[in-house]
């Protein structure tokens, strides 16, 4: 199937609508396809890649470069997947929109990777302005407010929106959103009823991680879902499977087998056809011999 010219027109349709929105963090392109051909409506390249494929405590340490080598595998499978009309969003990293120009630039090269959009964190006058200028630049942006974890050294705590007075803050924050351009808001770490209102609010798709069913889309990272994530699970998180138990038991009979001398079988592999194989011993004999003679010759000269 080809990719649609107008991937993210799933949002303003799901909000018209009153359809609900899945959306999946993942990172590479087998998990992309396999997303994309069970149904998933929207990929995210997530900077959560930090903390479960990179190995960080935090998203912090990713760069544009991570970020843009995992988009480009994600598009791959995506594109060989049923489904090719996916539209993925690329995470904007920490201090990679300081700057108009530094947001325009890495938001250019991560379109070029093969996002349809980006997200980014806050909705500060800086953020704002950021928002703005890569709309100009066209390219789509998804806003992000309540727990933002590229801040997360500045918070005292995960849930964000728990008084009256940054109930009002984050409403206030989402409108000035929409404003901006955005063409959705992801919600995390927020009190039920604050992401309810902000939905009802606002006329683009609000999805939520730990905001309650009242949005328009929930999304959840892969590892998590999945249980690949042996970690506790947040609160927020409900595992599907458990990915982490099944691989490991796949990882323990391969070795057990090598081990054994049980793996590779006949089976694995490949044989001579045996007229072949004669041909190719006889000659390969008289070859031995002949090499062997010839470095004796050599050794008794070099001797001398």
């Amino acid at each position: 199937m080809l990719a649609s010219p107008f991937p993210l027109q799933v949002l303003r349709d799901a909000k018209r609508n009153g359809a609900r929105l899945a959306m999946i963090s993942l990172y590479d392109a087998p998990t992309a396809t396999l997303c994309c051909d069970a149904g998933v409506d929207i990929i995210l390249v997530g900077d959560s890649l930090g903390n479960v494929i990179l190995g960080h405590d935090n998203t912090i340490p990713v760069t544009v470069e991570d970020v843009v080598r995992h988009t480009g595998a994600v598009w791959r499978g995506v594109r060989a997947s049923s489904r090719a009309q996916v539209p993925i969003i690329a995470d904007l990293p920490f201090g990679a929109y300081a700057t108009i120009e530094s947001a325009t630039q890495n938001g250019a090269a991560l379109l070029r990777a093969g996002a349809h959009g980006l997200k980014l964190e806050g909705a500060g006058p800086a953020h704002l302005q950021a928002v703005e200028a890569l709309l100009q630049m066209g390219a789509p942006v998804m806003g992000h407010i309540g727990f933002t974890p590229q801040s997360a050294l500045r918070f005292g705590g995960v849930v964000q929106g728990k008084t009256a007075r940054d109930a009002a803050r984050l409403l206030h924050e989402a409108h000035a959103l929409q404003a901006a351009g955005c063409c959705a808001i992801v919600l995390e770490a927020v009190p039920v009823e604050v992401a309810a209102r902000i939905t009802r609010e606002l006329e683009i798709p609000t999805i939520g991680i730990g905001a309650g069913a009242g949005c328009d889309g929930q999304v959840l990272v892969w590892h998590d879902l999945t249980g690949l994530n042996p970690a506790p699970p947040f609160r927020f998180v409900k595992r599907y499977a458990d990915a982490h138990a099944l691989l490991s038991q796949a990882a323990r009979d391969f070795a057990a087998d090598v081990h054994a001398g049980a793996f590779p079988a006949a089976e694995h592999g490949w044989a001579m056809a045996e007229s072949e194989r004669e041909e190719w011993e006889q000659p390969n004999a008289e070859l031995g011999t002949r090499s062997a003679e010839s470095e004796r010759k050599t050794s008794k000269l070099q001797s001398e």
